[in-house]
């Protein structure tokens, strides 16, 4: 039914968007950026890519979005790595999107970032945020480790696998 229903209207992405939507993902609000767009959806964020066209960036992966005069600043992070059943997270540099008619890509997005932490957790020491995110696309949720810019990561690393067994055996409890 979706597929007719996007024959028919469309897939609610702007006239010359670049980016290939999923079938199932639908876009929630868009916004012009430069000479391309920022593109909001079911599945992430949609971000312009220098030279490369766009690309999409999972709510998972936002690690913090602001929104200040009309600029949208996102720091995306990636994956750095396993620790047990954790993810260890590098934060990327802020990307800065100027929006002259941001239209409703500032709350759209602020509400699929939070929307997706179901818990959050700051350690001191060794330096760290501890997240439980929903995945779109997965079941359940995964633990995620974002370290402060000074953490030691390896030691991290054991105190995360830790954790990620210790939050596993709590599922598995009748």
């Amino acid at each position: 039914m979706r597929e007719v229903l996007r024959r028919l209207f469309g897939s609610g992405a702007p006239k010359g968007f670049a980016g290939g939507l999923e079938p199932d993902e639908n876009v929630l609000a868009s916004a012009p950026a430069g000479s391309s767009w920022l593109v909001a959806t079911t599945h992430g964020l949609w971000l312009p890519d220098s030279g490369a066209g766009v690309r999409r960036v999972g709510w998972h992966l936002v690690s913090k979005a602001t929104w200040s005069g009309n600029v949208l600043s996102v720091v995306e992070a990636v994956e750095d790595g396993a620790a047990g059943e954790a993810v260890v997270l590098r934060d990327l540099v802020p990307l800065r999107f100027p929006l002259e008619s941001p239209g409703k890509v500032p709350q759209v997005v602020h509400e699929r970032v939070t929307g997706s932490i179901k818990s959050r957790h700051r350690n001191e020491s060794p330096g760290a945020w501890f997240l439980q995110r929903k995945v779109t696309g997965r079941d359940g949720v995964v633990l995620q480790v974002r370290p402060d810019p000074d953490a030691d990561v390896e030691a991290l690393r054991g105190i995360a696998a830790s954790v990620a067994a210790k939050i596993a055996a709590l599922r598995t409890e009748p």
